[in-house]
């Protein structure tokens, strides 16, 4: 089949004309015609035939092996290590897949489009890019010689239908106590930091809690590759960070985008994920009455994420650590921390406010925590209310701003 799947695109890439435009419909009409002039020498069954004008229509036109994975909705993370081999993770859990790519020179050809179609360039000068496809699921790529032994990219695949804080109850990732204690911090304009390590949905949840945001106020969200899929916000803008040109001009980044969007009456700000130094410009903006902001990051633990967020701020060089431990402490009302278990779900893993600086460490004070009961292959456990009077100050406050700043919440 490769020879023949092979031959075929070679012929039609010769006899095209690349001096106009082809439609989906006529470079499928060709692909069939060709087809059917392979088969009067050679037999071709019906079902060969089409997974022949498949194939070659995605190569020619698409992501090639890529869109099979793409299109299968329980895949969540497509791995391609190089032409032969692909990766997947479904339900948890990583396996090996069929597919593969016909020649190293198909996959950066694949790497291309993908790049090309947001305006990112990927060559020898801009060897790491990060991207998103057109459905929002977020891309990686990484060009040979930087890694060593073929280009390979990965694809973080987000659902179709966004993921509400109902069916995050559903599949365990939280109790209903602690999802109605988020739901009123929301509301009532605290800042929430998610943090987590890789894939333990930092998005997913953020997307989640959006639901919460009172539908009169005006969200602005600040990504390096736009992600982020808040559906219930009517009053939304999205802002993407862009890289430097080749000649290193007309770069735009995270830093530039928080401080525009102070200018854009915005009610909430959304930083998708910290990474450096733009760190100084959130806490800035958490500092600067723009309530019921948000923002995530990658660490262990909620501790983590507070040592983590000074080393990303001091990289600035603009404010020293007394003064910086003081922006996080007023700033940041509640850390919440994601992991991905063992079995392969995401549970919230601890949620805990953030008190104040005392002999200059910043306190913190847990309110819940997931316990986990046994040492099965499945986790299993509860969330723990560590903190009654805590939260039930915190509830109390949350009920009274609710009602002042919102009064369809009655």
């Amino acid at each position: 089949m490769a020879s023949v799947e092979k031959r075929i695109q070679e012929e039609i890439l010769r006899d095209l004309d690349m001096t106009r435009e082809i439609s989906d419909e006529e470079l499928l009409g060709i692909i069939r015609q060709k087809i059917c002039d392979v088969g009067k020498g050679e037999y071709l069954s019906i079902a060969y035939r089409m997974e022949l004008e498949h194939r070659i229509f995605y190569g020619l036109r698409r992501l090639d092996v890529l869109e099979d994975l793409l299109a299968d909705d329980t895949i969540t993370e497509i791995m391609v290590n190089g032409p032969d081999q692909i990766f997947i993770e479904r339900n948890g859990c990583l396996e090996e897949t069929k597919y593969h790519f016909s020649s190293n020179e198909k996959l950066d050809d694949v790497i291309q489009r993908i790049a090309s179609a947001n305006n990112k360039m990927a060559n020898t000068s801009h060897p790491i890019v990060d991207t998103r496809l057109a459905d929002g699921s977020r891309v990686n790529m990484v060009l040979a010689p930087i890694a060593v032994d073929h280009s390979v990219l990965s694809i973080r695949k987000f659902p179709k239908e966004q993921i509400t804080m109902e069916k995050l109850i559903a599949w365990q990732a939280l109790s209903q106590e602690a999802a109605d204690f988020i739901c009123q911090l929301v509301q009532s304009g605290y800042n929430i930091f998610v943090s987590g390590g890789t894939g333990s949905g930092k998005t997913t949840f953020l997307n989640a809690m959006s639901e919460f945001i009172p539908k009169d106020q005006r969200v602005i969200t600040i990504e390096d590759s736009a992600e982020l899929q808040m559906s219930s916000v009517p009053n939304l803008v999205r802002l993407e960070a862009r890289d430097a040109t080749m000649e290193g001009k007309l770069q735009v980044s995270i830093r530039d985008l928080v401080r525009t969007s102070l200018r854009m009456r915005p009610d909430r700000i959304v930083v998708g994920e910290c990474r450096g130094v733009e760190a100084i410009e959130m806490l800035q903006a958490f500092n600067t009455g723009h309530d019921g902001s948000f923002s995530t990051g990658h660490a262990n633990s909620a501790k983590d994420m507070l040592s983590r967020l000074e080393t990303m701020a001091l990289g600035a060089g603009e404010i020293p650590l007394v003064a910086l431990r003081s922006q996080i402490a007023s700033g940041v009302d509640l850390i919440i921390h994601l992991e991905r278990m063992r079995d392969g779900s995401r549970k919230v893993r601890e949620i805990v406010e953030v008190l104040g600086v005392e002999q200059g460490e910043i306190q913190l004070q847990p309110i819940f925590s997931f316990e986990e009961k046994g040492s099965g292959e499945k986790v299993k456990g509860a969330w723990i209310l560590k903190n009654k009077m805590q939260r039930d100050q915190k509830y109390r406050r949350s009920v009274g701003q609710v009602k002042e700043k919102s009064p369809w919440w009655k």
